[in-house]
């Protein structure tokens, strides 16, 4: 059986490291291929990237700013995506003060570095006690330091300046997965059930235990819920 064409969208500041379980968990079912944004400082920008590398037909899976990527993605090339899934995400537009919080982190990493700027970040991105797992908290920190400020200030300024996509969501017809941790203070299961409600035969999962890096958390569970999505006819 031809295995389905899987693209993968990373959140702020991640790469492909943030989907390694998935692509390895999920290999005998889809053919992945993980999105690099570069320098692009726009969602709209990066969903045209992802537009044409991406095969003419394939399943979509966005976690965090990636997720608001693959909602632009879908607004543009709907008949394209056959599968959509967002993980620990949203689709409203930015809320008054938000900009506060994001350039202060990126004056860290401007001023101490990208790891330094990750051990502020991280701790209430993961589920509580999570930044005692070692292995799990340096991938991230590495993963981080693999970017630079420029290229946090261009994500800022995309995440920022994102569209409200709310509508897209009202209008997704494709078998859809939403995703979060259970503990996701960022992207919270609320969210994530109205996005569900809003979508005619959607797969609501709440993963315990978890946090907003649902991929690297709890990764055998969300490689379950990847896989009964991908088999879902569209």
């Amino acid at each position: 059986m031809d295995r389905l064409q899987l693209v993968l969208l990373p959140g702020l500041l991640c790469d492909e490291t943030v989907w390694q379980p998935q692509i390895a968990g999920l290999r005998d079912t889809a053919e992945c291929r993980v999105a690099d944004y570069g320098a692009l400082d726009s969602i709209r920008d990066m969903a045209e990237l992802v537009l044409r590398d991406a095969p003419e037909r394939f399943a979509l899976a966005g976690h965090s700013m990636g997720g608001r990527v693959a909602l632009e993605v879908y607004r543009t090339a709907p008949e394209r995506v056959s599968h959509l899934a967002l993980f620990d995400t949203a689709c409203t537009p930015r809320v008054p003060g938000e900009e506060k919080g994001r350039y202060a982190l990126l004056e860290i990493a401007r001023r101490d570095g990208m790891r330094a700027m990750g051990m502020q970040w991280l701790p209430p991105m993961l589920q509580p006690g999570r930044m005692d797992d070692a292995e799990l908290v340096e991938t991230i920190l590495r993963m981080f330091e693999r970017k630079s400020p420029a290229i946090q200030e261009a994500q800022i300024t995309a995440l920022l300046n994102r569209p409200d996509a709310r509508d897209v969501v009202a209008g997704v017809r494709c078998p859809a997965l939403l995703l979060t941790g259970e503990q996701d203070g960022w992207s919270p299961p609320a969210v994530h059930r109205a996005m569900s409600e809003a979508i005619p035969g959607s797969t609501l999962a709440v993963i315990p235990e978890c946090g907003h890096m649902a991929t690297m958390e709890r990764p055998e569970a969300v490689t379950a819920a990847m896989r009964a999505w991908l088999m879902s006819k569209s």
